[in-house]
């Protein structure tokens, strides 16, 4: 009987408000096509982006762009290349938030688009904890079925690394 995958990570989170099919592959270690051009993009926007700021930190299971010292608390800050997806973003955000805060670490955040020159704050509030709350719910039972949703053409689909699990 195969093992039941029981940790969601921020990436799930982004990646379930875009299509719930590409959770479902992260979750089993399917990679993406490490040559898409927006893949590669992404990443190189995140490397060269507020390149004074700390970058990538690993706390347990989360993987945050950036960490920094605001003024009255720390600052969690995660960097999109666009703001198209903003809702995704802003519920990967609250996630982090939401975990560092149930391991005692409490933190603001700030979603930073640099091609777009836009930040936005992100505070955690109990609607937001309890949105989380629900997503990771939906996430585990999600990743926890023996097969994958079926894919469905979305707006995304075209730019997406996933692209060949679906419509090969």
């Amino acid at each position: 009987m195969e093992e039941e995958l029981s940790k969601v990570i921020g990436s799930y989170v982004q990646a379930f408000f875009i299509c719930p099919r590409q959770v479902w592959l992260m979750s089993r270690q399917v990679c993406p096509d490490e040559d898409n051009i927006f893949l590669q993009i992404g990443r190189l926007i995140q490397k060269q982006a507020y390149s004074r700021e700390r970058k990538e930190v690993h706390i347990e299971h989360l993987a945050l762009d950036m960490i920094k010292r605001g003024e009255k608390t720390l600052v969690i800050a995660e960097v999109k290349k666009t703001s198209k997806a903003i809702e995704a973003a802003r519920m990967q955000l609250a996630f982090y938030l939401y975990e560092l805060k149930n391991m005692g670490i409490e933190a603001e955040g700030e979603l930073l688009f640099p091609e777009e020159r836009k930040k936005e704050i992100l505070i955690l509030t109990p609607e937001w904890e309890g949105k989380v709350e629900k997503v990771k719910q939906e996430i585990l039972e999600l990743i926890n079925q023996p097969l994958p949703p079926s894919p469905h053409r979305g707006r995304y689909c075209s730019k997406c690394a996933y692209a060949e699990f679906c419509w090969a």
